[in-house]
């Protein structure tokens, strides 16, 4: 790899790109002046400086609650072979705030370069803002705007941050509120074809939890209805924490090379969302709380729970599912206790019953995508 350009050389460069000095060229009939203005500080809010052994050795704001989840990976060889002579772009989904802490320690743990993050702006408010923004290296996304001249600002400040580090981003946006995975956005990933760096690939990422750490904040809702301070949400997060505990699987998937896509072609950048959120969707690591949530009603007794994991099961075989447990019993005794430790199910005798309807149908909705559609409830 060359060598890494200063943060001042990235922005000279983002504004010396045509698609810039078109922008400020035709101005979308605001004044030339405003328009420069406007892409100048946009800019200020997108640079981002990575430290990365300074971040590595803090005492992170979230280490009570991170130090909860136990980390496993699949496929880290992947990583370790395409990061060689290659420029890395990792597409994941999106479950939890602390996503943005796991996946990348897991890069760390196996000694794999540190990847800039792209991140809502909700999460650079405060102290941790500071730190994202200054050690780990993470870029704060408008994931709202339409507005055009932000769009081109940042899908060329993304090219230009390729030429110099690899990038970790969110297809879906926000976390998932209903559970399943969400439609992809094309924004960043149009940002990688049109980088014009030649030796990108992208690597599909999935990331699963036992138990979601906001899982009754976000299930309540279903659906995000507006944009809340991070402060407000890691508060949250502290409470949802206690007695949480959980392991979180990161998999990786086959590099896909981006070079092979044009970009300047609107159906390109569809074909490779949809091969992207695809391959994540295949490559999800399917727990036990997720199959009995899956096959739970209402009220069930243990012998009828067995037989509609059975069948479940034999769904998810047939699919791929990336299944982590495929014994019924040994499902059940998981993914039950976990499901009745975080209050969501409750066992009455021989029977489980709901304790959270909207928790359960969470952990269900999130392996909708290889069952059949009868299977969901």
């Amino acid at each position: 790899m060359a060598k890494t350009r200063t943060t001042e050389g990235i922005l000279q460069a983002v504004m010396a790109r045509p698609e810039v000095v078109r922008l400020l060229d035709h101005s979308h009939g605001q004044d030339p002046a405003t328009v420069r203005e406007k892409v100048l500080a946009y800019l200020d809010e997108l640079r981002t400086t990575q430290r990365y052994p300074f971040y590595r050795a803090l005492q992170h704001p979230l280490y009570p609650i991170l130090r909860k989840v136990v980390r496993h990976h699949e496929n880290i060889e992947i990583v370790r072979d395409a990061v060689r002579d290659n420029r890395i772009v990792y597409a994941s989904n999106h479950r939890s705030h602390i996503d943005y802490l796991v996946e990348p320690l897991v890069l760390d743990d196996n000694g794999i370069r540190p990847p800039l993050i792209a991140a809502g702006i909700n999460l650079f408010g405060g102290p941790l803002g500071l730190i994202h923004k200054h050690v780990t290296g993470a870029v704060p996304i408008r994931r709202a705007t339409k507005d055009p001249i932000y769009l081109t600002t940042l899908k060329a400040y993304v090219a230009e941050l390729l030429r110099d580090h690899d990038l970790f981003f969110y297809p879906e946006g926000g976390r998932s509120y209903s559970g399943e995975m969400k439609p992809h956005k094309t924004g960043l990933l149009h940002a990688a074809l049109q980088s014009g760096v030649q030796n990108v690939l992208l690597i599909p990422v999935a990331i699963a939890y036992d138990l979601v750490l906001e899982d009754r904040a976000i299930a309540r809702q279903g659906v995000k209805k507006r944009q809340r301070p991070f402060t407000y949400e890691l508060a949250e997060m502290v409470g949802l924490a206690v007695g949480y505990r959980s392991r979180a699987y990161v998999t990786f998937g086959p590099p896909i090379a981006v070079g092979a896509y044009d970009p300047d072609s609107r159906k390109d950048a569809l074909e490779l969302a949809h091969l992207t959120r695809d391959t994540i969707g295949r490559l999800y690591k399917v727990l036990p709380t997720a199959i009995v949530a899956n096959a739970m009603r209402p009220s069930i007794t243990h012998a009828r729970l067995e037989s509609h994991i059975d069948a479940a099961l034999d769904h998810l075989k047939a699919s791929g599912a990336n299944l982590l447990e495929r014994d019924v019993k040994h499902v059940v005794e998981d993914g039950a206790s976990r499901l009745e430790h975080r209050g969501v199910i409750q066992a009455e005798g021989d029977r489980f019953r709901v304790r959270d309807r909207n928790v359960l149908r969470y952990y269900a909705r999130s392996i909708q995508h290889l069952l059949p559609a009868t299977s969901s409830h």
